[in-house]
């Protein structure tokens, strides 16, 4: 039984990581196995056990060896089998994508791709063109292939179909013109395995094997799925806390995009691969140029914010220039960060999310202290600011609802981005207030021309203007994508609570049917209404009050099935059907019948109670259509 003090574990975490990194600027320790050792021991097991993580595996390496490896807490926690760096596997999740991204560059450098000319040229079935413009490999491995965000057959137990009848199973719709938003994809890194499959001959898993995990001595590592019987015994489980139950093995749909399992150790053997620009222990995975090309900063959208490599994403601290990955499942959340230019890597990867967000917090405060220990900046921050009422200027421009590049936009989980904005906030001196995913709200303030930085950090924002507003926010932090400003006419300011007052009024109107005809009863009092007026009467209460269960019920149905990512497959493809279809029968059916209804009273001379609650009925039926036509309700798809 495990004794929790009072106190946040985010904010127990995050004075570890002061403690831990709390270096003068300019003050660096030698990263020396001894001393990165001593600094792991003094953060990573107290994290642990404060967080509720079951265990976690760390492998720092340096000038092309393994400087340390250590394993933390157990890989199953009811056996306890502590966690081994040389034998135990863990979930890299999207660290897969930079697999992929060195698969494809050995094929580029062999002349079999072309990083710049249409994928079609390399697939059995077409990706349509967006405004005439087709996709390439490096729209994939930068993230600005624009297509929208896929969730079904993410993950599961079953053994997913092969890689290319899920992709040609539901192309997600293109909604950005390549090369111009960011917008993070699983269906593109996936294509791009896809393709690697095709032109190879081989099963993506068996190139991977046979051109990357072989010949880098990774022989506790495998893409397949179910793993080899060899290395079954040697995966640990998934938790979602230490103290809760293990949960099952993910099978991963887009297995390119995420489905590696591998020890600490064969990490290890991967970042000094990169490091050393494709050579390890004589084995030559990329010619030095390809690396180069790999590792190199692509075209930015964003001057002022780090940018991207192929697949790897910039996360530069100190200015020392890092290049990383982080990839989570359910179940396994994971970091892995290049010094590129200093010839050292680390690695994480933790086996349980933890206690709110520790995993999370514990990734920073490791990522965060590392550097600040060994990589110190070498003076402080400037203090680079505008001035005052510029500021407060560009602040009150910011203002409002934002959403993210990604996410679904032609299906009904278009619905989640009206219930879960970003909102960001100008406040009296100038800095602006927001949230990103899941982390407390932060203060930035603008360091430069629609240029913010975190008051408490060293991350950055920059806007992007059109016609003098700001239309587009980039991000200094991964996964790549980009806040865009979300128009009026489905803002969340408006629509929400007019959404809300809506279904307040049909749920009114639907459960003062039987309540009106118990008074009744109770009091002996003739039902005045017959013919026409009577069954509109009748009707519309009862639309009204099944509309509203519908329309309830559906977006809390799909919040209890994301808590199990299994849940979104083809085994509940009658679930989304069914609410579908009920959503569009029945908001078309009570608009109808308010607007009949409201025809009936208006000319029969009723009172002006009737008339009134007659249109506030009519009102709400025409915003539940609204909102079921934006969020795409109205439809009858299985694909998301």
């Amino acid at each position: 039984m495990k004794t929790w003090r009072t106190g946040s574990v985010l904010t127990v975490l995050a004075l570890c990581a002061l403690q831990a990194a709390a270096q003068p600027v300019a003050s660096q320790v030698p990263l020396t196995k001894a001393d990165v050792e001593s600094w792991m021991d003094g953060l990573i097991p107290y994290s642990i056990d404060r967080g509720d993580i079951a265990g976690g595996v760390v492998v720092v390496v340096k000038d092309g060896q393994i400087l340390a490896e250590k394993g933390y807490g157990y890989a199953d926690v009811a056996k306890r089998v502590p966690v081994d760096p040389e034998q135990t596997l863990f979930r890299p999740g999207s660290i897969s994508k930079l697999f992929t991204a060195t698969a494809v560059m050995q094929l580029v450098e062999q002349g079999k791709l072309n990083l710049d000319s249409d994928v079609n040229q390399y697939l059995d079935f077409k990706i349509p063109p967006r405004d005439g413009q087709p996709i390439t490999l490096r729209n994939i491995m930068t993230h600005t292939s624009g297509f929208e965000e896929t969730l079904k057959g993410l993950m599961g137990t079953d053994v997913p179909m092969p890689l290319g009848d899920y992709l040609k199973a539901w192309i997600p719709e293109r909604v950005f013109p390549p090369g111009k938003i960011p917008a993070y994809s699983n269906y593109a890194s996936a294509l791009a395995g896809y393709i690697v499959q095709r032109v190879s001959g081989e099963p993506f898993a068996d190139y991977a094997q046979n051109h990357i995990l072989t010949p880098l001595g990774m022989a506790h590592s495998s893409f397949k799925q179910p793993l080899p019987p060899a290395l079954q015994p040697q995966m640990s489980q998934g938790y979602v806390t230490g103290s809760g139950q293990p949960y099952y093995y993910e099978m991963v749909g887009v297995a390119p995009a995420g489905a590696l399992a591998a020890t600490g150790a064969d990490m290890g053997k991967f970042m000094i691969a990169h490091l050393q620009n494709g050579a390890y222990n004589g084995a030559q995975i990329l010619k030095p140029e390809t690396a180069v090309e790999l590792h190199a900063t692509q075209p930015k959208i964003y001057s002022a914010l780090n940018g991207m490599a192929l697949n790897f994403y910039e996360h530069n601290r100190n200015g020392h220039r890092v290049i990383a990955h982080n990839g989570g499942t359910q179940y396994f959340l994971s970091d892995l960060h290049l010094f590129i230019d200093d010839g050292v890597g680390v690695f994480i990867s933790l086996n349980s999310p933890g206690r709110e967000g520790a995993a999370s917090a514990l990734h920073d405060a490791l990522f965060h202290g590392f550097a600040d220990r060994y990589f110190p900046a070498a003076a402080p921050l400037a203090a680079e600011a505008v001035d005052a009422e510029t500021a407060k200027e560009h602040a009150r421009l910011m203002a409002g609802y934002w959403e993210s590049s990604r996410r679904s936009y032609s299906n009904f989980m278009a619905f989640s981005s009206l219930l879960s904005p970003l909102q960001i906030s100008a406040k009296d001196d100038g800095t602006i207030n927001l949230r990103l995913g899941s982390g407390k709200l932060k203060a930035w303030r603008e360091i430069a021309p629609f240029v913010w930085r975190e008051t408490d950090g060293q991350n950055k924002i920059q806007a992007v203007l059109a016609g003098g507003q700001p239309v587009m926010i980039g991000l200094d932090v991964a996964p790549p994508a980009a806040l865009l400003r979300i128009p009026a006419y489905r803002s969340p300011a408006w629509l929400v609570p007019a959404l809300v007052a809506a279904l307040a009024a049909l749920l009114l109107t639907g459960t003062s049917w039987p309540v009106a005809a118990f008074a009744r009863k109770t009091y002996g009092v003739r039902f005045d209404l017959s013919g026409r007026p009577a069954i509109a009467y009748r009707l519309v209460r009862a639309l009204s009050l099944v509309l509203c269960i519908v329309f309830i019920a559906f977006p809390l149905t799909l919040l209890s099935m994301s808590g199990d990512l299994r849940n979104f497959s083809s085994s509940t493809d009658g679930v989304m059907l069914f609410f579908q279809a009920a959503i569009t029968v029945s908001v078309i059916a009570a608009t109808l019948a308010a607007g009949w209804n409201a025809i009936l009273i208006w000319t029969d001379h009723r009172g002006r109670f009737a008339k009134f609650w007659s249109l506030l009925v009519l009102a709400s039926c025409l915003v539940v259509l609204w909102v079921s036509i934006l969020m795409h309700l109205i439809g009858f798809t299985a694909h998301y």
